[in-house]
């Protein structure tokens, strides 16, 4: 073991380097499949894996042909649940294909009736559908009109007192034009301003 770290990392590159150099070498040159899983001292992870196969695979290998187990039931449950999920992913697509009318040459005419009825439902819901918002929308703009019109109404209202209130100044101050002066609430006097008109003191 290298003691002094810098040199330590420093080797565990140059080594990392040509170790993967060799595992791909020995897979071009000898046609093998080879997978290296190197970690640091650091725990970083760096792995090498033929491209023609994939790490996993290699392990599945190694399992089957060393007789050691490296996954458990646990793990085995996982790995049938994703291969079920991807199948039915894969079912899905096809079925979506159909739908779209592509490949429909594989399929039977029992098939091919199950996906008419399948699209003729699908038409008809999506007429009803469509049905809904329209009545919904009918709904709304009726509301919107009614509410129009009572602000209308209102706004007519508020004209017609205002235009009468109105009125009712005018002809109050017509009427009262000829009591004005005596409405005053001050007087005024007339005082000369020129020197002569001055009162004697």
């Amino acid at each position: 073991r290298i003691e002094n770290s810098t040199n330590r990392q420093v080797t565990f590159a140059k080594r990392r380097a040509g170790l993967l150099k060799k595992a791909r070498e020995i897979g071009v040159l000898c046609d093998a499949e080879v997978g290296v899983v190197v970690f640091s001292s650091s725990g970083k992870l760096c792995d090498y894996c033929t491209p023609k196969t994939t790490l996993s695979r290699i392990l599945e290998k190694y399992q089957t042909n060393s007789g050691k187990i490296l996954w458990d039931e646990k793990h085995k449950s996982l790995s049938a649940e994703i291969d079920r999920v991807k199948k039915e992913n894969d079912n899905m697509q096809i079925e979506l294909r159909h739908m779209k009318g592509e490949d429909l040459n594989s399929l039977q005419p029992k098939e091919l009736i199950a996906i008419e009825e399948a699209l003729v439902n699908g038409q008809t819901n999506l007429r009803d559908k469509m049905m809904d918002h329209w009545r919904m929308h009918r709904r709304n703009e009726k509301m919107l009109e009614d509410e129009h019109k009572m602000l209308a109404f209102r706004v007519h209202q508020q004209d017609v007192e205002l235009s009468g209130g109105i009125r009712e100044l005018e002809l109050g101050y017509h009427n009262d034009d000829r009591d004005f002066a005596t409405h005053m609430p001050f007087t005024f006097r007339v005082q000369p301003s020129h020197p002569n008109l001055q009162e004697d003191k």
